[in-house]
């Protein structure tokens, strides 16, 4: 069938991975970073994100960083496209199709006041979570168009129509056709689309806004958007979620810890997920199932403040870590530094239990540092778990899922088969999955119910085996002093 190429354009840089439609071999990359300057709209002070993080850019820079990851013919004899990007970004358009404002993009703390309004407004948690599976988060777009109109009404007014950055991109790519499109990965994470009923919620996002606004056709997840003015077949594209675990091959039964400073849990489910305390986010997957998501304020910062505390990095937290044992000598630590999300408890501080004269080493704050994270992720495991959702794998992601205390640690604890991919940009692979997908499709080589099936990623896979018992035993012992300090946490 030829090649075609996935693209991430993810809040920092764009890269790009021309694959074989057959074997999804890489046979060509592309990176540049987005030609943006440092963050704008606030640091840790609540006015915006955490510093350094960017939370609104000029859209054209995607542009800008595309061509750049693009330069030297890494797009030639390429046939489709599939367009991943950040998710949670809000591209507001006027009449004529341009951006009314920079595009808000990221964990955008600005508006938490507006999601705390937008829950309130339509009656309560509960009410949101029957609505579209999730509860309104500061950096939805629901939440950012309420913000929208709180803060910037001149502006807010002139919105017609909205976007995510993926939509955009793609449509930019296809030469602005009057069709505007998005997919139903990406459109889950809106605040205003329900993966329940497949549809979108109109009156939600007038609800934010003020007033009503245009939202893209939402696509099948071997439809293509379009083609460009030189023929390019440009995929439905989807969030960088979605993308990233359809380029693992992640599949029912199948489970994804991201070990980022939070943590997320998701798994593919078949159908729709809503939890009426918002702890569940129902998301939609690229293939036609849904990627139930529970998130941790807390995962590898808690390393971060162990490590800081006992003077050492991340990878001599490890070493101190292995030269413990299972249950850290009785130490306890709830990593809860941030407060946190799951359970709800927003304005707690961690606690450490436990102490004893000959518990307070190193070694043992080290040990209680990496099972307290991962604890606290099995915690959001088990509340997927909880709602019938089989886990038989866990694929473990991030730069921290190398350390080795993670490693030894982590089958145990979550209580399944682990697999630590080897790092690649999935992301972008999964984009260019769908690019072949979509492309077999419409040559009638590939059913729109079966994508092509490209070889599962190397990686190393680690089994709880004997240490399974031990492992559940420290997991009482956290859940003991959980429910000791925080009775009811978890209802």
């Amino acid at each position: 069938m030829g090649i075609v190429a996935g693209l991430d354009s993810s809040s920092e840089y764009t890269r790009i991975v021309v694959c074989d439609t057959d074997t999804g071999a890489v046979v060509r990359q592309g990176y540049a970073p987005h030609p943006v300057p440092g963050s704008t709209g606030g640091g840790e002070d609540g006015t915006g994100a955490a510093a350094g993080r960017r939370t609104e850019t000029d859209p054209q820079a995607w542009l800008l960083s595309l061509g750049d990851a693009a330069a030297g013919g890494v797009l030639e004899g390429v046939r489709a496209i599939g367009v991943s990007a950040q998710q949670n970004g809000l591209v507001a358009l006027d009449e004529a199709g341009d951006p009314v404002r920079p595009a808000l993009v990221g964990n955008d703390r600005r508006a938490q006041t507006a999601a705390a309004d937008l829950v309130d407004a339509l009656g309560g948690r509960e009410a949101w979570a029957q609505a579209v599976g999730a509860v309104p988060q500061a950096a939805q777009p629901v939440a950012k168009l309420r913000w929208l109109a709180r803060h910037e009404p001149e502006a807010a007014r002139r919105v017609a129509e909205v976007l995510q950055p993926h939509d955009w991109l793609a449509w930019q790519l296809l030469g602005r056709p009057p069709r505007r499109t998005t997919d139903r990965g990406d459109a889950s994470g809106t605040g205003y689309w329900s993966a329940a009923t497949e549809s979108w919620r109109a009156d939600l996002a007038e609800l934010a806004l003020g007033h009503p606004v245009k939202l893209p056709e939402v696509l099948g997840p071997a439809e293509p958007a379009g083609h460009t003015p030189e023929g390019l077949l440009i995929s439905a594209g989807t969030g960088e979620t979605m993308a990233a675990a359809f380029g693992l091959g992640v599949g029912p039964g199948d489970a994804v810890v991201s070990l980022g400073a939070s943590g997320s849990v998701f798994s593919v489910h078949h159908q729709a997920l809503a939890e009426p305390t918002g702890m569940i986010t129902s998301l939609a997957d690229a293939t036609g199932m849904h990627l139930p998501v529970v998130h941790t304020l807390n995962a590898v910062r808690a390393l971060r403040g162990a490590a800081d505390l006992l003077g050492t990095s991340l990878e001599g937290l490890s070493e101190l870590a292995l030269t413990s044992t299972p249950g850290s000598h009785g130490l306890v630590l709830l990593p809860y530094l941030e407060g946190e999300r799951t359970p709800d408890l927003p304005h707690t501080a961690g606690t450490l239990a436990g102490l004893r004269r000959e518990s307070m080493k190193p070694e043992h704050l080290a040990r209680a540092a990496f099972e307290g994270m991962l604890c606290g992720l099995a915690d959001a495991l088990d509340v997927l778990r909880g709602r019938g959702v089989s886990v038989g794998r866990v694929f473990l992601l991030g730069p921290a899922a190398g350390l080795p205390a993670v490693q030894a640690i982590a089958p145990a604890l979550l209580g399944a088969q682990v697999v630590v991919p080897e790092p690649a940009d999935y992301t972008a692979l999964g984009a260019a999955r769908q690019a072949a997908w979509a492309l077999g499709v419409a040559q009638g080589t590939l059913s729109p119910q079966q994508p092509p099936m490209w070889p599962a990623p190397a990686g190393r896979v680690l089994e709880p085996g004997e240490e399974l018992a031990v492992g559940q035993a420290v997991r009482q012992q956290y859940v003991t002093v959980r429910e000791q300090t925080h009775p009811g946490a978890f209802g």
